[in-house]
């Protein structure tokens, strides 16, 4: 989805107003997909598209009245990164380390990075609860921006749920695009 996300005008209702006015009209409830920080749009998007589903992928999961730009010390995430790091060996401030472990070289090349305005994190997530719908979350086995065990805590926690495993790390719709597509295509 086409977001707003360098206006620094437009907030998470903005981002998931922009999710609801590129749903296609072709009569089938959507299965909303979300990655990263936009587990907390697509959280949003999901009354405003008629869901059917709710699939975070290696995503952020909101709690209501939390800030997004407070997500990261309420979950412990930097900790569990540069820990991670640390056992891993690898260097947490290494942009394509974090995010595009196992991720061609050429394809991270042709990667366009897009600014993100602070806006969306500033003020708290505006849903009263997470959608009354069926959720999954997929689980990247080698994510080192969302490490394994720290996420498999933040979904216990926030969704109570069991977290499906796949390869790849944190951009494995670019490492692992066909185990990605394969399990988000599952029925459950």
């Amino acid at each position: 989805m086409d977001l707003p996300c360098d206006d620094d005008s437009a907030d998470l209702n903005t981002y998931a107003e922009a999710v609801a006015a590129q749903q296609p009209d072709d009569g089938e409830p959507p299965v909303v997909v979300a990655h990263s920080f936009g587990g907390f749009t697509g959280a949003l998007a999901c009354p405003l598209v008629g869901a059917a589903e709710l699939i975070y992928v290696s995503a952020m999961i909101p709690r209501p009245a939390e800030c997004p730009g407070d997500w990261w010390r309420a979950t412990g995430c930097v900790a569990a990164q540069r820990e991670a790091a640390a056992t891993a060996g690898y260097d947490v401030e290494d942009a394509v380390a974090l995010y595009y472990n196992g991720v061609d070289p050429a394809v991270i090349n042709a990667e366009i990075e897009r600014a993100q305005s602070e806006t969306p994190s500033l003020k708290p997530w505006p849903a009263e609860a997470l959608p009354e719908i069926p959720t999954r979350f997929l689980l990247f086995r080698d994510d080192r921006f969302f490490p394994e065990r720290f996420m498999r805590g933040v979904v216990a926690d926030r969704l109570g749920i069991e977290p499906e495993v796949t390869p790849g790390g944190h951009m494995a719709m670019l490492s692992h695009p066909a185990e990605l597509v394969d399990l988000l295509t599952i029925s459950h």
